[in-house]
């Protein structure tokens, strides 16, 4: 099962294990998110959002961790600052742009920062990209012009813009998890990289202008459901990328914009066809990104 490679595609590739089924469950989740998030944001700030959604986080995978927080190494708490700090860049971003687009959009051009993997991966593990992850950049590149094209031109509104740079911090995210994963305890982490998630995003409301808004039960059902959620999908993808490539995981995770664009379509979103084409584009760029040829898919090296 783990021999040398060879022209015959290896059965660990053909098969799909309790990891991907756990991935492709946490994938159909999280392309839900972006409806609700787009809802929330007409009644609260964007950091207030992601302090409350990721502090009930925190609180949901504190029972996990309790009885074993007692051993947290330094290595744990700089994996879970690093992840937590990932984690808190990307979803503030996400969710500051989500103000001005619909979540489809949201959720296609986040799907951009799967391509954007393997080149952190040259960056930081000096794994030089294979020519299918340059094509891929090139079509998600494509794909995004396309769907800020109906209204901008050629140009990304502030929104997208917003979003686009968050998929920078989510690409790292994806990294630090893969580079730390089978050498920390998952539920320790998890709880720190949440903590770690939210605080910052409280912080960040006093530099940013951002006051507490009015009590909402839209947004109180919302942070704490996504909080719940958050838990499930952190814990789900830590426990997962022990055994998950970096690489194998952002292909799996290339059903997320699907899934966003089909519950914004049934919530009323309409892309012109050329941004649906854009979004078309990004999803072909997260698969092509992730072909292999003849070769076993490596997990990432361990720090």
């Amino acid at each position: 099962m783990h021999g040398a490679a060879s022209s015959t595609p290896s059965p660990s590739r053909l098969m799909i294990g309790r990891p991907e089924l756990a991935l492709i469950g946490i994938t159909f989740l999280w392309g839900g998110t972006f409806l609700i998030v787009h809802q929330a944001m007409r009644h609260s700030g964007p950091f207030f959002f992601v302090g409350l959604r990721f502090g009930t986080a925190a609180l949901m995978a504190l029972p996990l961790a309790l009885p074993v927080l007692r051993g947290v190494t330094r290595r744990e708490w700089l994996a879970g600052g690093m992840i937590g700090l990932g984690i808190f860049a990307g979803y503030s971003l996400q969710t500051w742009g989500l103000r001005t687009i619909p979540s489809s959009t949201s959720a296609f051009i986040t799907a951009a920062y799967v391509p954007l993997v393997p080149i952190f991966q040259w960056l930081i593990l000096r794994r030089p990209p294979r020519l299918a992850s340059w094509a891929g950049v090139a079509l998600a590149f494509i794909g995004l012009l396309l769907i800020a094209a109906p209204r901008e031109g050629l140009s990304l509104g502030r929104g997208e813009a917003l979003t686009l740079i968050s998929t920078l911090a989510i690409a790292l995210e994806i990294i630090f998890i893969s580079l730390w994963a089978s050498r920390v305890n998952v539920a320790r982490v998890t709880l720190i990289q949440l903590m770690v998630t939210s605080i910052l995003a409280f912080s960040s409301m006093i530099p940013a202008g951002e006051t507490v808004p009015p009590f909402s039960w839209t947004v109180v059902l919302s942070a704490c459901g996504l909080g719940l959620m958050t838990a499930l999908i952190q814990l789900v993808m830590n426990w997962a990328q022990q055994s998950v490539s970096a690489t194998r995981a952002t292909l799996i995770y290339a059903g997320e914009p699907v899934w966003a664009g089909i519950i914004g379509w049934i919530a009323g979103d309409r892309l012109p066809a050329i941004a649906l084409l854009g979004g078309i584009l990004v999803v072909a760029a997260v698969i092509v990104s992730e072909i292999r040829f003849g070769k076993t898919d490596n997990k990432v090296p361990q720090a």
